[in-house]
């Protein structure tokens, strides 16, 4: 994440929503034309072509001829941007838009994911000289928008502030669970919980969670071993009893500098699935779930961990 000055109308800056962008080879120069020593070239002088003797034009035709070179011109301009639009998406592989939704595949529609400004002289989460891993932007426009279609969850909007009470966050966990985790977050010196959740038109939920610490080692050494082991989640969420590995979540799905573990709800899960991400990025830790009647499906999964790590990065 780049610095951004608030002093001075700070712009946003945009998120990609792939990893890989094809190199585009540059096209080659005209030849270079070079100077000969010697005799110069003789000067042919050619005659002037008659000139060619105009009709008058009237009024009303002048006029007519203004409007069609404006409304060329217009037509030239819309053509040009729609053009350097379409090679933009088309230069891409399908499945390195994270964002784009497709119906053949089950992504999801967002919108444009911006990240808000940092600010001045406040490095990146991810800079070197960031040692502590420090968010500085505000974690509550951190959060992953909900995707075109999707209806919100008023549970996880937090107080008039925006930040989440704990406890809502614990009680995602079993009731035996509740207490330990609890006490987890307190020892890790927890400060915000940011949130946001909504339910698709085929079911899914989603529910995301920032949870905001004081450095990445409480994060990654306080946490991460307790909540987050490989194998299996540390904590069972409510209604939950058996955990796995995702062992398809693509690894080009992943953000470069962010861990990122993947589990998934192994049969027999009942009436519902989930599937649940723990996203470690600097000093915060993400935890994103989401649950459907019947299966619950792998690709907006993916697609949701992906893009919310982008955002943290």
């Amino acid at each position: 994440m780049s610095e951004q000055t608030v002093g001075r109308s700070a712009q946003p800056e945009p998120v990609p929503a792939r990893q890989h962008v094809p190199d585009v080879p540059q096209q080659a120069g005209a030849p270079a034309v070079e100077a000969t020593a010697g005799a110069a070239a003789p000067v042919v002088e050619r005659a002037a072509p008659p000139a060619a003797v105009e009709a008058p034009v009237k009024p009303e035709d002048r006029r007519a001829l203004r409007a069609v070179l404006r409304w060329t011109a217009a037509v030239v301009v819309f053509a040009a941007v729609g053009t350097g639009t379409a090679y933009g998406i088309a230069s891409m592989e399908r499945t390195d838009v994270p964002g784009l939704a497709t119906a053949t595949d089950g992504r999801w529609g967002y919108p444009t994911l911006v990240r808000p400004p940092l600010p001045e002289g406040s490095p990146g989460p991810l800079a070197e000289d960031n040692t502590a891993g420090a968010h500085h932007a505000d974690l509550r426009k951190l959060l992953l928008p909900a995707p075109e279609g999707a209806e919100a969850d008023e549970e996880l909007a937090g107080d008039r502030n925006g930040w989440l009470r704990t406890k809502t966050f614990l009680a995602e966990f079993g009731e035996d669970d509740r207490e330990e985790v609890g006490q987890l977050l307190v020892d890790n010196g927890l400060r915000h919980i940011a949130a946001r959740g909504w339910t698709m038109p085929d079911g899914t939920r989603t529910k995301i969670f920032l949870l905001h610490f004081g450095t990445a080692e409480q994060v990654d050494a306080g946490l991460r071993p307790a909540m987050a082991p490989y194998g299996a989640p540390g904590f069972l969420l409510k209604g939950t009893e058996k955990w796995v590995a995702d062992k398809e979540f693509p690894s080009k799905a992943h953000t470069k500098g962010i861990t990122s573990i993947e589990y998934v709800e192994e049969k027999p899960y009942g009436d519902e699935q989930s599937r649940q991400a723990y996203v470690m990025a600097g000093d915060v830790l993400a935890v994103i779930t989401q649950t459907r009647k019947g299966m619950a499906p792998s690709v907006p999964f993916q697609q949701t961990v992906a893009l919310q790590s982008q955002l943290l990065g």
